[in-house]
């Protein structure tokens, strides 16, 4: 028995020792999350990781567009971190942090069960919702209208007035709105097929950080077609630029082998 709890203890990351004694005491962070959600509601399935017992888990969604819910423990504070995504394109539908397990163990039971995301935050004030919204059918056209709608929030989060300028000028453009937007270091790309196989089309669109102009290129790192002072005139460049004959939005599929 001595020899066993001396294993134990050196198969202990001195981290959870120190800020996470309840969950070492369980013997793994499944048995903790476990326990404080039998205290707060009905139970519902979290899936050890073998590799980090300790510091990471997943609970499964009861609603196949949804990812498995990976919750996460930080190894320099008390804090758990979660990540929900969807499952068509792995992009992410909800995130947060807390030092609150039972707090943890509520979004769980809500992503389990497959509550809408703004009731998983209004359960979990401390959820952050990315801006996209579920498309349970893989309509490409909805799930353009997500990515937008993510890449404003995303935008209005951040302390860069000038690229917020941009996404909301380029969502502005009917044009470009029907296209799915991504980014690449932070340069806002098109593509006429969404995740997880893009399409790209140029051209691409950067902003400046204070002082500067709005660049159109070609593609990432290519040729300049303009430089404005304006997002709104770095928008309409990039229409008068855009190749013909689009056609529409399809689902990003894998290319089928020949």
């Amino acid at each position: 028995m001595a020899g066993a709890a001396q294993s134990r203890l050196v198969a202990t990351p001195i981290y959870a020792a120190d800020l996470y004694p309840d969950v070492v005491a369980a013997g793994s962070l499944a048995a903790a999350l476990e326990a404080v959600a039998a205290e707060s509601g009905p139970p519902f399935p979290v899936i050890l990781c073998g590799s980090n017992p300790l510091g990471r888990v997943t609970v499964p969604s009861a609603v196949p567009h949804r990812k498995a819910l990976v919750i996460n423990a930080y190894v320099w504070k008390r804090h758990w971190y979660i990540r929900g995504q969807e499952a068509s394109q792995a992009l992410d539908l909800i995130g947060g942090d807390t030092d609150d397990l039972v707090a943890i163990a509520k979004a769980a039971r809500a992503w389990h069960t497959g509550a809408a995301l703004a009731e998983i935050r209004a359960s979990a004030p401390y959820v952050r919702l990315s801006g996209r919204f579920e498309v349970t059918d893989n309509d490409p056209v909805q799930m353009t209208a997500s990515e937008w709608q993510h890449m404003l929030t995303e935008a209005g989060e951040t302390d860069w007035p000038e690229y917020q300028a941009l996404i909301e000028a380029a969502y502005a453009e009917p044009t470009l709105r029907a296209l799915y937007p991504f980014t690449s270091h932070w340069i806002l790309r098109f593509s006429t097929s969404t995740r997880p196989y893009l399409s790209t089309i140029p051209p691409c669109l950067s902003a400046p950080r204070g002082d500067g102009r709005y660049t159109v290129s070609t593609h990432l790192m290519g040729e300049v077609i303009a430089q404005t002072t304006t997002a709104a005139e770095a928008v309409a460049a990039a229409v008068r630029h855009m190749p013909g004959s689009l056609g529409p939005m399809t689902f990003g599929a894998a290319p089928k082998s020949s």
